[in-house]
This record gives C-alpha cells, structure tokens and sequence, in this order.
C-alpha cells in the first residue's frame, strides 16, 4: 500500500457530504488509483452507504469502475435496497447475473432478499429463492435467515417455517426471524410455539415477542410477559409504552412511563414519542408539559423527532400557542415532518390563512411538499371555508408537484364542497374522480347532506352506501339526523327502527378530561360512578344559572326523535362533552382553562352551552372532536360557528 492509500482512506472516515466525497475522488483520480480495487470499492461504500442523498453518484461511479468485483456488486445492492427505491436493487442484480462474472455470494442473496422483503413481494422473492438453490446457497445460515424474514414480511408463514425446518443448526438469529415471521404473519399462537422450543433465548427474542403481542392487542398477554422477563432494555419498555398508547390505554402507558423512570433508566427517542403520542391522544396535557420539562433538563430537546411530537402533542391538547413555540425553536432542524404537524395543528383550530402561510414558507425554505402536507393543507381550507384557496392547492399538488392526488385529498376536497353547502358540486365532483369511490368518501358527502337537511341526496348518497357497506351504523344515524332536520320525523323514526331490527348500534359518545394529571372518561347516560354523580350534579346546576343569565333554551330541533319536548331537552342535556365540563368546573381551579376530548362531532345544543358557559363563569373552554379543535371563550368559539 502506497503512502497515498491511508490518506485517503481517512479522509474517507471523516467525509460527510457529497461535495467533500468529490473532492476525494477527484484526488484519488489525480492519484492514478482508481484501479485499485481495494480503493475503488472504499469509495463506492462510502458513497453508497455512509453518504445521505449521494446514490445516484455511487451509481455513476459504479459505471465508470472497469471489472467491478461481487463486493462492488454487493454494496450497490446494498445501498439501492436500503433507498425509496428498492426495485432498482433488482435491476442491479440482473445486470450482474448476466454477466455471470462475478458470480453471486452469500451477501449477495441475503441483500436482495431483503430487497424483496421491502417490496413486499413474495413473486420475486420465489424467484430469488430458487436462484439461490441454483447456487447453492439456499441453505446458507445467511441466506437462509433472510429467506425467512422475507416470507415473514409478505405473509407467508408457512413458506419461512419451511426454510427454517430445512436449516441444519439454526442459531439465535434464525430462531428470532422465524419468531417475528409469525408475529408479523398475525400467527401468535405459532410464534408462542416457537419461542417455547427455543434450545436459548436471547433479549431480542422476549421484544419480538412483545412487540408481537402488543401490535396483534394482546396487551394482558404482552404484559404477563413483561413481568416474566429476565432482564429489560430501552426496547422493552418502549414496546409497552408504544403498544399501550396506540391500543388507546393512556393511562397505563403513562404508568409504564413513570415505572421506567422510577428504575433510573433514561427514556430513549421510542419511548419519548410514544408517550406523547399517549398524551396528544388523549388530550392529557398537564402531563405533557411534565414530559416537556425532563426532555429540557434531559438534554433531549436537540431530536427533531421528540420536538414533532410535542408539537403534535401540544396542538393535539389544544395548546396551539405552545405548539408555535416549539416549532420556532426547531428553526434549522425543521423536517417535512415539522412543516407538516405545524400546518395540521393550525388547521386543526381553525387558522386556515396562517396554515397557508406556513406552506409557503416551507416552498421557500427549500422543503418539496409531499402528499401528507397537501392533506394538511387542504383540510386547513376545508374547515376555514377557503374553498377557491382549497381548488387552487389541489390543482397546484397536480401541475406544479406531478403528485396523484389520492383518496384523501379527493376527501378533503368532498369535504371543502359539502362544509360550505355545495351539495350538488360535491356529488358531481364525486362522480368525476378518476380512481374508485370508498365508503368514506360517500360518508364524507353523507354527513354533509345531514348537516344542511338536503334530504333527496342524502338519500342517493346512502344509496351508494349502501352498494359498499351495508351495515354500517353512522350512515343510518346520518341519513336519520338529514331526516329530522327536515322534519321528516316518521321517516326518521323508520330509520331507527330499522336499525333495531337489524341490531345495528351506534357508536356510543364519550368525553375525557384531565384533572390533576388523571384522565377522567364520561359516557353519555351513565350515573353509575360517584364521579359521574357529582357530575350530573354540578351540570343541573350550571343549566340553571345558563337559564337564568344567559336565556338558554335547548336546541331540540336536531334531537333525532319524534318525542315531547320535555324528552327532548332530557336527550341533549346528557351528551358526555356536558358532564365533562361540570366536572371540569367542579374539581379544576378557578383561571384554569377545561380541557374536554371527544369521540364524536360537537352538536350544536352542546356548542350553544360552551359558549355561554365561557361567558357567564369566565372560563376557557377547548374542545377537541373527532375533527377539530373549539375554543370557547367570551361567548365566542374559534370556528366562528363553522364546523
């Protein structure tokens, strides 16, 4: 090795952007040591591998490199499979089969497997497998191993329980892929069968198992098997804090959160945005002001990930300002992420102009819109009513981005027509979609005709429905709720009816509210719980006052049921966001903003009472629905009464 080879080769170990790489290979160039293999192949893995962004280069330098042997080969498969682009890995791989020299190796297979795997396509990974039985390389622990994650990956369970039964001694990691191929195959009775036959169990074979469990919801089955392990990393408890949350049991992921802190052990990224994942869920925003502080002191505030999830988590708690906040002080780390959360979390409140904003200067910062980001922004125009603004984007995602709009942004424009009472534009734009129409998008239309009473649409709309999901019980409560607001209270009637002959229930509403960092559910119609007694009781006395001072009447004319008027005012007077905020006005301090998510659309009685109560007790009351966030205050809402 001449005096000139370790040279580069260090220069290599600190280069990290293309331009420095350049400069490298321009010397190694001017060095006349491009022939060396042993250089040449440094530099395509440097540039396939180490460097972000640089494999179009690796490919050029794979090109202009004379005889490039099968580790050469083997790292631009490598550096392909690993990209949003993992097809081009098997173009490679073709190209190097025909050339029969050199002929393939063990990396080679286990590299395009793994290309098959991120393809999810067990076609070419059939293929792939035979070639490694031409090459004698089916049995290799390597390959073999690989072969099982692949059939694990696109399903196939039985095909990797093959290959693993056909390996002459499995070692840990083989045991492991055939393991997560159950679990991943949905098969957890299988993988339970081949975790007890494991002859030794390493860590990672209790978190595949975990993570099993708690993504197929058996949370008792992922805890059992929690408290039996041996011993416990950052992956554990990360797996139950993840699992918990995503399954809707915050409570318990904050409890596995605070034991994990208990233990002394750090929280890791994982876990750190799993919990506020819990905490932006459930609206549970005292404890993520606490999760706010230990990242602070923790020194973890520097993770663009944890800063996108408080971000979420603030805006997702109602907090908007606090979001700003956090947003601004990711300034030079922001992602598309970032851009993203911060457009979702102003749309979200109803700050359609400002959410527009924020999109442009994402294009000026230099960030290329994807498809998430047009979503966010056309839902921001959607629930600001900014609808030319809205077909504006939606045309600009086409022309300007060539991105294909998907069934989400043909939702979100649904949406833009029927919020703003444009039925019949938004049946006919449903009509002209290029791509198939779903349920959801019916459902989108649906709920619109109910909210505006246009009943003869609703009824073609549900007709539709009716072809995709015949059962489903919020298109029967919309087309009744159409029905009642026209005063078609018989054919309304005849709907429920229907719906009790054909068992189908609706969902039923809760709200949940945190009160001295403990979340509090209520049910509509329950009185069971001493907590929902004190709750009935304080909303009595708050409708009272609401009477008195603020000429409340209940809003009756929407209640979906032909009965007295007596009946009436009972039915809206014990919808769950109702008790949640007596509760909330019993138990939080006086200046303390209530805080109240719900399942469910806000309807206009219970909107009526958040605006009085805001008036007449002087408190601030925000509301997240399974929409969009309300923010009462002064008599006013956020949404300007547009939702």
């Amino acid at each position: 090795m001449s005096k000139t080879e370790p040279l580069c080769l260090s220069l290599l170990n600190i280069c990290k952007n293309l331009t420095t790489f350049k400069q490298i290979h321009a010397n190694v160039l001017k060095l006349g040591l491009e022939s060396d293999p042993f250089i040449a192949g440094k530099l395509l893995h440097h540039c396939a591998i180490s460097l972000s962004g640089s494999l179009d280069y690796a490919c050029r330098l794979f090109r202009y490199t004379p005889n490039p042997d099968v580790f050469m080969h083997n790292t631009l498969i490598r550096g392909l499979y690993e990209s949003d682009r993992p097809q081009n890995s098997l173009r490679m791989f073709i190209e190097m089969m025909r050339k029969s020299f050199p002929p393939p190796d063990s990396f080679t297979f286990a590299f395009i497997v793994k290309a098959a795997a991120n393809l999810r396509s067990v076609r070419v990974g059939i293929q792939l497998h035979c070639q490694a039985l031409v090459h004698g390389l089916d049995t290799h622990l390597f390959v073999g191993t690989t072969l099982i994650s692949m059939y694990g990956e696109c399903g196939f369970v039985k095909f990797a329980r093959k290959v693993f039964d056909e390996m002459l001694e499995p070692n840990a990691i083989a045991w492991n892929a055939m393991v997560t191929a159950c679990c991943r195959g949905g098969d957890m009775k299988g993988g339970r069968e081949m975790f007890d036959l494991m002859p030794a169990r390493n860590l990672m074979s209790w978190n595949v198992m975990l993570a099993g469990y708690t993504k197929a919801g058996e949370l008792e089955l992922a805890r059992e098997m929690f408290l039996e392990m041996p011993m416990k990393d950052d992956v554990s408890w990360s797996t139950m804090i993840v699992g918990f949350a995503h399954n809707g049991y915050f409570e318990e992921a904050f409890i596995f959160f605070r034991e994990l802190q208990r233990k002394g052990m750090r929280p890791n990224e994982t876990s750190l945005t799993g919990v506020l994942s819990s905490c932006a869920q459930a609206g549970a925003l005292e404890f993520g002001k606490i999760l706010h502080g230990f990242i602070e002191k923790s020194g973890l505030a520097w993770i663009v990930s944890v800063n996108n999830a408080l971000l979420d988590t603030y805006s997702k708690c109602g907090n908007v300002h606090m979001a700003r906040l956090v947003f601004e002080r990711i300034m030079n780390e922001r992602n598309i992420v970032s851009w993203t959360s911060m457009m979702a979390a102003l749309a979200m409140h109803g700050h359609g102009e400002e959410a527009i904003g924020i999109f442009h200067k994402m294009e000026e910062s230099g960030i290329r819109p994807d498809e998430i980001a047009f979503i966010s922004l056309l839902y921001a125009c959607s629930h600001a009513g900014l609808i030319e603004q809205g077909c504006e984007y939606f045309d600009k995602m086409k022309g300007m981005y060539n991105i294909e709009p998907s069934i989400e942004h043909y939702g979100c424009m649904v949406d833009l027509y029927g919020r703003a009472g444009q039925l019949q534009k938004a049946y006919e734009f449903v009509c002209q979609m290029p791509i198939p129409c779903t349920a959801i998008i019916w459902r989108t239309l649906l709920g619109a005709c109910s909210m505006h009473g246009d009943v003869k649409l609703a009824e073609q709309v549900k007709e539709r429905l009716s072809e995709l999901d015949p059962d489903n019980s919020s298109d029967h409560v919309l087309l009744s709720n159409a029905y009642a607001i026209a005063g078609k209270w018989k054919d309304a009637a005849s709907v429920r009816r229907s719906m009790t002959e054909q068992r189908i229930t609706k969902t039923p509403g809760w709200s949940m509210i945190e009160v001295d960092k403990i979340m509090y559910t209520f049910l509509a119609g329950t009185k069971q719980y001493k907590i929902t007694e004190e709750a009935y009781k304080k909303l009595e006395e708050i409708i009272g006052r609401l009477r008195v001072e603020g000429g409340y009447v209940p809003e009756i004319g929407r209640v979906l049921h032909d009965i007295e008027e007596e009946e009436k005012e009972g039915s809206v007077s014990v919808h769950s966001e109702k008790l949640a905020v007596a509760f909330g006005i019993a138990r939080l301090c006086k200046g303390r903003t209530i805080r109240i998510v719900k399942n469910l659309r806000i309807c206009r009685d219970c909107h009526a009472v958040m605006k009085l109560i805001s008036q007449i007790y002087k408190v601030e009351i925000v509301v997240r629905d399974r929409s969009r966030f309300h923010s009462f205050k002064d008599g006013y809402c956020s949404c300007r009464d547009y939702w």
